[in-house]
């Protein structure tokens, strides 16, 4: 039997992009705990966010959190040592991002270096967060706590992709772009920290004598590092029904169905296959 690590973006693929559930998912869900499979959920969203769905899901693995600002492993859910982990609450954490105040202070440089009006999550009110991603007020307060990772909006602005990537670049910072928003961050990304959970549980299926086999799903350019790390990397489609054009992988599935349906198909496609 093979060991198999899962690794899944949140908003657009396992939750619909508008209502935000994963009932469409349901019965891929239920086969991977059947099969024994580790489930890694990976987004841009904030620790407080993602702990709830969590606890829905029934899920005890690792995470990644804001765009692989961190990874917040549960205690006794890894036996192996983890180096360079702290201490927090209920977890040993890697922190792999750029703290928030200072991506705040460059998110401010860039703007008025480029003269235009770009806004972090830091600059917009509770019901412009509420109104920009058709979240309840509770879960937007919580999409506000911020570690690593600063979503930001363009207002109308016409901006160069291009001259972005060097103004962040030029302060040792990143840019991507994810279902709704640009995000600033540090030298980290999804790929970055799949990676890092996948030299462990490859370690950990080594001492068991388990060959590691690893998938990720995504559906936008925030996701392409992930699926690059990966033996299967799977495309969702977005809400029209189109594929990212900034995804391109040699070996790319691109699920049949939109968010969770084409979550759940593609899965259940493949996993008769590992």
């Amino acid at each position: 039997m093979r060991r198999i690590l899962i690794f899944s973006d949140l908003d657009g693929s396992l939750l619909d992009a508008t209502t935000y559930s994963y009932k469409d998912a349901s019965e891929a869900l239920t086969a991977l705990t059947q099969r024994g499979a580790t489930l890694i959920l990976v987004s841009s969203k904030t620790r407080v966010e993602m702990e709830p769905l969590r606890r829905c899901l029934g899920n005890q693995h690792p995470f990644i959190v804001e765009n692989g600002g961190a990874i917040y492993i549960p205690y006794g859910t890894c036996s192996l040592s983890l180096e360079g982990t702290l201490d927090r609450e209920a977890y040993r954490v890697l922190e792999l991002g750029t703290p928030y105040a200072t991506l705040r202070a460059a998110l401010k440089e860039i703007r008025q270096e480029m003269g235009c009006r770009l806004r972090g999550f830091g600059d917009l009110t509770l019901a412009e967060v509420v109104q920009l991603t058709g979240m309840s007020a509770q879960d937007a307060q919580l999409a506000m706590q911020r570690e690593y990772d600063e979503p930001f909006v363009m207002d109308g602005a016409v901006v160069a992709w291009q001259d972005l990537l060097v103004a962040a670049d030029r302060r040792g910072l990143c840019c991507t772009r994810g279902g709704r928003f640009y995000h600033l961050m540090g030298a980290n990304d999804k790929g970055i920290a799949s990676r890092r959970l996948i030299d462990w549980y490859r370690r950990l299926a080594q001492l068991e004598g388990q060959p590691l086999v690893t998938v990720a799903l995504g559906d936008s350019l925030n996701d392409l590092p992930m699926l690059e790390v990966v033996d299967y990397p799977i495309l969702v489609q977005k809400p029209n029904g189109s594929y990212d054009p900034d995804v391109q992988l040699p070996h790319l599935i691109h699920a049949d169905g939109v968010g969770p349906v084409g979550w759940n198909r593609s899965l259940m496609a493949l996993l008769p296959t590992l």
